[in-house]
């Protein structure tokens, strides 16, 4: 009998030189406790290393837990690594290959993809880590396919982020998937941060851009998304922002790393999401309600950018279901 993986049972990989930054991101998702949620993530750490080791920073830090608990965990994470360019120990190997065959979600910050790469649970998947490290993961596993430009990819039950921080924007987009938005977006209030960060690590690759000061971008942002159910071109969008069309498009790609059509269509969607969580409304005129035109349209842009149809995301979390990720599928 196939056993029930809960993935709100976390547990994150400790090690000799553990990154604390990566580590306290995950303790700081997976590990507070929130009483204002009815259930929440159980969170626990292991390591292979025996006895106390030294965290970057020179911070002792000693792991309770054996590799075992690996065996008992939904969710697996990997708080960086502390050299790209050293192998992994076996039994981490070997656990990591045995959590991925049962069903288990492995989750990797930064230089962690480095582990899970090693693994072999990477193969054939496009992943992401730190822009500085993108070409050498790419190299060492040409079986993979590297995407240095976004902050982090969602592949099922194997996801990875960028660089440090971009850790947060995927734990956010797990509670998400584990427990909905509106919980998300509370997690992201406490945390003082915004529930989604638009753009990637391409913002922050090799080259430096100028201070534009007040460009009418971030005003034209808040305007947009009080009037995402009206109808919006980029020569709409660039009269609203006192700008021309040319220029619009050209700051709108070096502020927020897509076009103005892809973000448009991307806060459309996570205003769709809201809406299915909370009310039932039909999809007709969720679609108009949220600027898409037609039932049609909705569902095409939500399925490719949540990776299931709006009526199976309803059925999900409507009703405030706890601890499961949205199906993919459905009708």
């Amino acid at each position: 009998m196939t056993r029930t993986i809960d993935h709100r049972q976390v547990v994150a990989l400790l090690y000799d030189g553990l990154c604390g930054f990566e580590f306290g991101i995950a303790t700081e998702l997976f590990a507070l406790p929130r009483p204002e949620f009815s259930a929440w993530y159980r969170f626990a750490v292991c390591s292979h290393e025996t006895g106390s080791f030294v965290m970057s920073g020179g911070v002792s830090v000693h792991a309770p837990g054996r590799l075992g608990r690996l065996d008992r965990a939904g969710t697996i994470v990997i708080p960086g690594w502390r050299n790209i360019h050293e192998t992994p120990p076996a039994p981490v190997l070997r656990k990591l290959r045995r959590a991925q065959d049962r069903g288990a979600r492995l989750v990797s910050f930064c230089s962690g993809a480095f582990v899970l790469a090693a693994a072999g649970v990477l193969n054939g998947r496009r992943v992401t880590t730190h822009w500085r490290y993108a070409d050498a993961l790419q190299d060492r596993y040409p079986e993979l396919t590297v995407d240095a430009k976004v902050l982090y990819v969602d592949e099922g039950n194997i996801l990875t982020s960028a660089g440090s921080a971009a850790g947060v924007d995927m734990g956010l987009h797990l509670i998400r998937r584990d427990f909905g938005s509106a919980v998300a977006n509370q997690v992201a209030r406490r945390l003082v941060l915004p529930p989604h960060r638009d753009g990637g690590q391409v913002q922050f690759i090799d080259h430096r851009i100028a201070d534009q000061g007040d460009d009418g971008i971030a005003e034209l942002l808040d305007w947009l998304r009080q009037h995402l159910k009206e109808s919006h071109t980029v020569a709409s969008m660039a009269r609203q922002a006192r700008l021309s069309p040319r220029t619009l498009a050209r700051r709108f790609q070096e502020r927020v790393g897509m076009s103005p059509h892809a973000w448009l269509v991307r806060e459309r969607v996570r205003l769709a999401e809201q809406a299915l969580e909370t009310s039932s409304v039909g999809m007709d005129r969720l679609a108009l309600d949220c600027g898409f035109g037609s039932a049609q349209l909705l569902r095409l842009h939500f399925r490719r950018i949540v990776g299931t149809t709006p009526t199976a995301y309803r059925r999900a979390f409507q009703h405030g279901v706890e601890g499961r990720q949205a199906p993919v599928g459905g009708r």
